[in-house]
């Protein structure tokens, strides 16, 4: 099931999105925001990734043996 959200955006920004949709990249304006929306949450996971690297390095890090670690 989809919700609907209504957002407004400057002209401008309204411009290049009905410009990108116009090349075929997206299907509609909708698939564009869905697209942006994905990028947006690699680039949490990504981070998310990268912190967690960042502490493993510092030795903050735990190796696990087992599932029940994760406990």
């Amino acid at each position: 099931m989809r919700s609907v959200i209504n957002i407004s955006l400057p002209k401008s920004m309204a411009r290049e999105v009905e410009k990108e949709v116009k090349t075929g990249k997206f299907a509609s304006k909708s698939e564009f925001f869905r697209s942006l929306l994905r990028l947006w949450e690699e680039e949490k996971l990504l981070r998310a990734i990268r912190e967690s690297e960042r502490e493993f390095a510092q030795g903050k890090g735990k190796v696990l043996r087992s599932l029940r670690d994760l406990r």
